[in-house]
């Protein structure tokens, strides 16, 4: 740098220095969407310090791409800590001094002390259009809902969860009989479309920030195997909303006939075939199998397992003994 010794230095020269070193982040990232948004980070030259993810539980369904596995064909390092929070894992981050913390699908919460770390801020990306769907599986709780349109947001992340100001959206369309595998995939593109759209303005510091209003929306929690079992006292749109909202690769929508399990694994509307409220039942028509539900709404039912194994649904009430099949038996 030229100039006087002992001199400041100016603003061109400062930002000279600054275009030297590219901008440093550690992010912490799991599934799909966090290795696409990595991807992202990569494509625009962000200096990946460190990636933090999950050590993969053997007894969870890992049908997604992992991003230790990602991390590793691009040589950075990875860190997969129980608590991230501790405070020998954070002088750990602390000593990369990273400018950004990115946060892509990561299942801890960051605490403040974390989160004080980046220099430039830490920021999110969450499965939802925010304030809408706070919380954890925004998708399938979207979906459980009857919604029409779901996406991802990046937010800055602050000590509430998901509260922060929002940088950038990207909304996708649920149509009718989507299933969560189906609007999950749609959601991973609208990740990474929103984070590479802002990306450039947000490196530069010229990116918006819009505080959300938190009155609109709220939280959500988690969701057990158990939170699939149907209801066939409910109508057929609430049936069909659960049914497509645990649909695989989650773990399935299902009822109990006897000692058997059945999951139904993908159905559709009929409204041609609806008629007046009744009694709950499955029947075949020899090509086809459907359910009535209290409503009079009827479904179609395209796929479905027995105590695991996969049948073709119009042999299930030969299978069960009975056609039509009650849902609901008297008390």
């Amino acid at each position: 740098m030229s100039g006087t010794p002992g001199a400041r230095p100016t603003v061109r020269a400062v930002r000279a220095v600054r275009a030297v070193r590219a901008v440093r982040a550690v992010v912490f990232a799991y599934h799909n969407v966090g290795a696409r948004c990595l991807r992202v980070l990569l494509a625009h030259g962000v200096d990946v310090a460190l990636v933090v993810t999950h050590a993969d539980n053997p007894a969870e369904n890992i049908w997604f791409e992992r991003v230790a596995d990602l991390a590793r064909d691009y040589d950075l390092a990875v860190a997969t800590p129980d608590d991230p929070n501790t405070p020998e894992f954070a002088a750990r981050l602390g000593a990369l001094r990273p400018d950004f913390f990115f946060s892509f699908y990561y299942r801890l919460l960051l605490k403040p002390a974390l989160l004080a770390i980046p220099t430039r801020g830490g920021y999110n990306m969450h499965g939802s259009l925010l304030p809408r769907y706070r919380g954890r599986v925004p998708v399938n709780w979207a979906l459980i809902h009857g919604e029409r349109e779901t996406g991802a947001t990046l937010h800055r992340m602050v000590e509430k969860p998901d509260a922060g100001e929002l940088v950038a959206q990207q909304a996708v369309p649920i149509l009718p009989d989507d299933t969560a595998g189906d609007v999950f995939g749609k959601v991973t593109l609208a990740a990474e479309l929103a984070l590479h759209g802002v990306l450039p303005a947000l490196l530069a510091g010229t990116a918006e920030h819009v505080q959300p209003d938190l009155r609109v929306g709220s939280y959500f929690g988690a969701r057990k195997a158990e939170d699939g079992r149907i209801d066939w006292q409910q109508p057929a749109a609430v049936v069909h909303n659960l049914i497509r909202a645990v649909a695989p690769p989650y773990p399935g929508a299902f009822f109990d006939f006897g000692v058997q399990r059945v999951v139904i694994t993908r159905s559709m509307a009929c409204p041609a075939a609806s008629g007046p409220g009744g009694r709950s039942e499955l029947y075949s028509d020899g090509a086809h199998l459907f359910a009535r539900c209290a409503d009079g709404g009827v479904l179609k039912i395209l796929s479905l397992e027995v105590d695991g194994e996969a049948i073709v649904p119009a042999t299930l009430p030969a299978r069960l003994g009975e056609n039509p099949i009650p849902l609901v038996r008297p008390s």
